[in-house]
């Protein structure tokens, strides 16, 4: 069976929120995820990593690019590099891109779904709804005190 996983991450792919601030946030993801109209609840993971983690979008990721030379990044280096660091985590996020060579960060490639990197994540797991909504959005970053992005991924 497949799932769906709609993640919220801070921006900044190092920064962590404090407990009270999680739980604010995790409060109002809960509050917009009510489950199924048949009552079924969907499950709801708020995690600290102790290093930078992927947060991909699964087999919905169709395309990489070099955000220096806009050609296209083989989704096998992509795959390897996260099989590498599947155990550990990222101790840094910096990369030479296969395509071009020049030096840049993973968080700024351009992935076709999104996909990100955070030591904090709130994952919601099959949520019967699609994304989270600009104001939506605003209000999580609020309650978090660090501006947030999404990451749907199917799995």
């Amino acid at each position: 069976m497949s799932d769906n996983v709609l993640s919220v991450i801070p921006t900044d792919p190092y920064w962590q929120p404090d407990r009270i601030a999680g739980d604010r946030a995790l409060a109002i993801v809960t509050a917009l995820t009510p489950g199924a109209p048949d009552g079924i609840e969907v499950d709801i993971d708020m995690t600290w990593h102790d290093t930078v983690t992927v947060v991909d979008c699964g087999v919905n990721l169709e395309r990489i690019s070099c955000p220096h030379c806009n050609a296209s990044i083989d989704t096998q280096w992509w795959s390897d590099l996260l099989e590498e660091h599947d155990e550990e985590g990222f101790a840094t996020l910096d990369v030479d891109v296969p395509c071009c060579g020049a030096s840049t960060s993973l968080d700024v490639l351009d992935y076709d779904w999104p996909c990100g990197f955070a030591r904090f994540e709130i994952a919601v797991w099959n949520p019967e709804r699609p994304w989270f909504s600009d104001e939506e959005l605003t209000a999580l970053s609020t309650a978090l005190g660090h501006p947030v992005r999404q990451i749907r991924a199917h799995i």
